[in-house]
């Protein structure tokens, strides 16, 4: 009963190591060979989460690169099987943004940073104000 409720696995299956860019320390999970790139991002960036790891990434795959530092620097093809390079370690990094969407990502930053009943300022000059006006 117990090995007809065991996964048949096609391929070989390996340990990763997955360094995130701006992290503390590596990811690592086993993989099947056979698995694409873009499931092994998805995979990482779940990992990542479920950890708690700062910086917070996000969840969406298409917004990553995955690099293998042995192949060259040009990043993998999401299609491609993580075993081709025969490689065990990769780097995760975020897709470069365009120079006017990175303007409007600190734009958007500022306007929560805004956002409630006040400023940051205003708040300080009525608790210093209290304070100056008690003695």
């Amino acid at each position: 009963m117990l090995l007809s409720k065991q996964k048949k696995v096609k391929g070989n299956r390996f340990l990763i190591t997955v360094n995130v860019l701006g992290s503390a320390g590596p990811l690592r999970f086993v993989v099947n060979e056979q698995e694409i790139v873009a499931a092994v991002i998805d995979m990482s960036l779940k990992s990542y989460a479920r950890e708690g790891r700062l910086p917070v990434l996000g969840s969406n795959f298409n917004d990553f690169l995955l690099y293998c530092p042995t192949t060259g620097s040009d990043a993998l093809s999401p299609v491609e099987t993580i075993g081709a390079h025969g490689a065990r370690n990769f780097l995760l990094c975020k897709k470069p943004r365009p120079h006017g969407e990175a303007a409007n990502v600190e734009a958007e930053a500022a306007n929560i940073i805004r956002r409630g009943n006040g400023s940051w300022k205003s708040w300080i000059n009525k608790t210093l104000s209290l304070k100056i006006a008690s003695h």
